[in-house]
């Protein structure tokens, strides 16, 4: 009896292991420089790339980037719009979750956008006075950092990235992102 029950422990501890098989070194597909794409959308930004190294189980990727805003004043009547606001620089984040069964052979693509920022922003800091709207309409990036989860909340891999210059609407060209 004895034999038959550290037979039965063994045998679930390794079912056990082989169900949820962990990442080993996770890191972005395409040699030792490879970094992610990404994407200036105007009020937010999208990094892209593919992933190699996973393990058999969910991904949870998420961006969190910083930018520079730029917003306009409006009045409490809504006819006059000063433009030329800056306000102090705005953190956004945006996640996308990856089943288990789209990995394939330690490998999934991914491609994450943040959320737009908060606007108009509360209180008008910027405007003459609080009852005036402070809307934000561009978002200048200045760096972005990718972090893979395998499960979620087991970090597996983070990316730091900085732009050589704050991005401007469109594709961000690969030689101003450094990671």
């Amino acid at each position: 009896m004895f034999r038959v029950a550290i037979a039965l422990v063994v045998a679930l501890s390794v079912m056990a292991m082989a169900g949820t098989s962990l990442a080993g070194s996770v890191h972005l597909k395409g040699g030792k420089n490879a970094t992610p794409s990404f994407t200036d959308n105007g009020l937010t930004l999208t990094a892209s790339g593919e992933l190699a190294g996973l393990g058999n189980g969910d991904v949870l990727v998420t961006v969190t980037a910083t930018a520079n805003p730029q917003a306009t004043c409006t009045n409490p009547g809504g006819q006059s719009k000063v433009p030329g606001q800056n306000p102090a620089p705005v953190d956004v984040t945006g996640s996308v979750a990856i089943p288990a069964s789209e990995i394939k052979n330690g490998n999934t693509p991914f491609s994450v956008t943040t959320l737009a920022p908060a606007s108009p922003i509360p209180g008008a800091p910027d405007c003459p006075n609080s009852s005036w709207s402070e809307t934000i309409t561009d978002m200048a990036f200045t760096s972005a950092t990718i972090t893979v989860e395998q499960p979620a909340g087991n970090v597996v891999l983070t990316i730091s990235c900085t732009f050589s210059s704050p991005t401007s609407d469109g594709s961000v060209a690969k030689g101003s992102v450094s990671c």
